[in-house]
């Protein structure tokens, strides 16, 4: 007996519209974006070049775009924690996901935060930029300060980039130390920075004794 063939089903424009963003992230997850063509898109989606343009008619440029906001609104949601239990552990399980994007993504997050990429744009550094203040504001949030001061803003905004410098070097080291090891440092120094900080703010004081409480 002849086994059936599927069925062909043509896919809704937002079905191939995802199935070309997916391809062009699994790309960019191991190249930089410069290395990656129009062409090596539409053969890991196992389409034409053209149909590629039909979709995403500004060319690489607005498929890096829309590729990079899909990755951006991933990374958002790293911190998206609920608000339940000690800080120091939601902290660890939003750097666990964070993390774990990281490890995923390794060559197109060194693309994406190092920049100088020849695809790179005003409205490009805007989406990156993004995701570091949205993941401020959910820090902030976790914190339980409705109205942070200009050195709370300053102390959770300098951490958020020491993560990111800290992943990129990770990256550059092979990947050591071992991601459960650079999550728990990078917990340590946001309490550490904290505790510095609150040396010198009366806001930020408040909190670290909460904290002591809550640890």
């Amino acid at each position: 007996m002849t086994p059936a063939v599927p069925a062909y089903r043509r896919l809704s424009v937002e079905e191939r519209r995802s199935q070309l963003l997916d391809a062009s992230l699994t790309l960019f997850a191991h190249r930089a974006p410069e290395e990656v063509s129009l062409d090596d898109v539409a053969e890991a989606a196992g389409v034409s070049r053209p149909l590629v343009y039909r979709y995403f008619p500004g060319g690489k440029q607005q498929l890096y775009e829309a590729a990079l906001r899909s990755a951006a609104d991933e990374l958002q949601q790293c911190f998206d924690e609920p608000r339940e239990g000690p800080l120091v552990a939601r902290l660890a399980r939003a750097l666990d996901r964070y993390l774990g994007f990281v490890d995923q993504h390794d060559a197109g997050f060194s693309a994406l935060l190092q920049g100088g990429s020849v695809v790179e744009t005003s409205r490009t550094t805007a989406i990156v930029d993004g995701v570091r203040r949205a993941a401020a504001v959910h820090i902030l949030s976790h914190l339980g300060v409705a109205d942070p001061g200009p050195r709370l803003r300053m102390t959770v905004r300098m951490w958020i980039t020491a993560v990111e410098a800290a992943s990129l070097i990770w990256l550059d080291e092979d990947k050591e130390p071992p991601l459960d090891e650079l999550r728990d440092w990078l917990v340590e120094q946001f309490v550490a920075v904290l505790s510095v900080t609150a040396r010198r703010d009366p806001q930020t004081a408040a909190l670290v004794q909460d904290l002591a409480v809550d640890g």
